[in-house]
């Protein structure tokens, strides 16, 4: 998934040693851990909502590279990992919430499964109802059933992969670079879906660290 961002994630070694003051993984893991455990503690422990708003939108005040600092290279099956991949997808979501749409749509058209349920979004969709799940999800971390937000994401994964390659396959004969780009999203976005979902069982079981 950070590959489809324009290089927030990429930091050399020495940034990672002045910010966390060496290179052990351990201590790499043990700092995204600690961050990631205090910040959802502190969501779910506060009523107020303008804190909640403020954890919400961190990323449009901070940028998404100040998250990358602190989580991106964390296991994808951890408290850190996805909360990283969730604050990623709503900077996805945000960032061209028009083509996000029109892939989620056609996920929805082409997908007979119940992720459009288990997604919640508004069907037909539009980019404003794309936006606002993409809070809704990172809100539902700190307010609802931890769980459940982490199947919303899963499923708006799967529901969006299942768009991107419909969409592939419909531009494969007249414009194949785009068909090569889409393919290979809906390849990311299923690989995330499927973190996602051994998240929330790892959350179920006690065992999301």
């Amino acid at each position: 998934m950070a590959d489809d961002f324009h290089k927030p994630t990429q930091y050399s070694n020495d940034k990672f040693d002045e910010y966390i003051g060496g290179e052990d993984p351990a201590q790499i893991m043990r700092v995204a851990s600690e961050t990631a455990h205090a910040l959802v503690d502190r969501g779910r422990a506060n009523n107020d909502p303008v804190v909640l708003e403020r954890l919400v939108a961190y990323t449009d005040q901070h940028g998404i590279d100040a998250l990358a600092e602190l989580w991106a290279r964390s296991s994808p099956r951890s408290l850190p990992g996805a909360l990283w991949r969730i604050y990623l997808i709503r900077v996805l979501i945000r960032q061209d919430p028009a083509n996000i749409s029109l892939l989620f749509q056609r996920g929805t058209e082409v997908l007979q499964t119940i992720d459009t349920v288990v997604a919640g979004a508004p069907l037909p969709t539009d980019p404003d109802g794309m936006t606002a799940l993409a809070d809704e999800i990172l809100r539902g971390l700190f307010t609802g059933d931890f769980g459940i937000a982490l199947d919303r994401a899963a499923a708006f994964c799967r529901i969006t992969a299942a768009g991107a390659t419909s969409i592939a396959d419909d531009a494969e004969a007249t414009n194949p670079e785009r068909a090569t780009e889409l393919t290979t999203r809906a390849d990311r976005l299923a690989l995330t879906a499927d973190e996602f979902t051994q998240c929330a069982r790892l959350h179920r079981s006690g065992n999301l660290e």
